[in-house]
């Protein structure tokens, strides 16, 4: 299952800087010390964009370490060595256990599951709002583009003569 999210991680990467390579294609393509909205706001996008994928697969790779780890058997494996954080032998001295652990790519998350069903997960807690946020800033530029293409378009179809 890690070969799964290795290949995430690399289509992860490589889109990320194919949205870096465009938005700095486009600045360089324009040259001018002042860029056009639409510019700036398609540029913002694709930055926006390549931030949100490059946070994300920063989520996967947490979940790769971490399933790596855990399915590497042996002597001591048991329980998950990801699922051993802080305070794991005090709750296991209490009676608790660690049950199991799940996977989950949107978000990313490497849950751990204990005797009592409680679950506390491996990846940080900032991943997916960072990544919702760079998302909907990426998508709120990409559109903000197109509308401000379609108003300088309907500006200049009124300023046409009628017979042309």
């Amino acid at each position: 299952m890690w070969f799964l999210t290795l290949l995430f991680l690399v289509i992860a990467a490589v889109t990320a800087f194919g949205l870096v390579g465009y938005g700095c294609s486009v600045l360089a393509r324009r040259g001018e010390r002042r860029v056009e909205a639409t510019v700036a706001l398609r540029t913002l996008a694709a930055f926006s964009g390549a931030a949100a994928i490059a946070v994300y697969a920063w989520g996967l790779l947490h979940v790769a370490g971490s399933l790596m780890e855990a399915e590497d058997g042996g002597t001591d494996s048991a329980p998950a060595r990801p699922c051993r954080t802080s305070g794991w032998l005090e709750r296991h001295e209490g009676g608790i256990e660690i049950s199991g652990y799940s996977v989950s790519y949107v978000p990313p998350g490497f849950v751990c599951e204990t005797s009592d069903g409680g679950s506390y997960d491996i990846v940080p807690g900032y991943i997916g709002p960072a990544v919702l946020g760079f998302a909907l800033a990426g998508a709120g530029c990409a559109v903000s583009a197109g509308y401000v293409t379609e108003l300088r378009a309907r500006g200049r179809a009124r300023r046409a003569p009628a017979g042309r």
